[in-house]
């Protein structure tokens, strides 16, 4: 997020969306939630806003189903 942030100041080519949904889906979403707040970017796209929570508590919800259910 920081690097996309600082070419975007900078009218420099951008990370596109897709691939930092992407970076979310493939388990970063703490860390692209994290981002977003942090340094203020992406904070009003609602695919962000609304999408990165939800793929984090999604992948909460697998998380604990997997730990819960392979302890049987």
């Amino acid at each position: 997020m920081l690097i996309d942030k600082r070419k975007a100041q900078k009218n420099l080519w951008r990370i596109p969306e897709r691939t930092l949904m992407g970076a979310a889906v493939a388990g970063g979403s703490l860390g692209v939630l994290l981002g977003m707040h942090t340094f203020r970017h992406k904070t009003k796209h609602l695919k962000f806003t609304i999408g990165v929570p939800v793929i984090l508590a999604v992948q909460v919800l697998i998380a604990v189903f997997t730990l819960v259910y392979m302890q049987k």
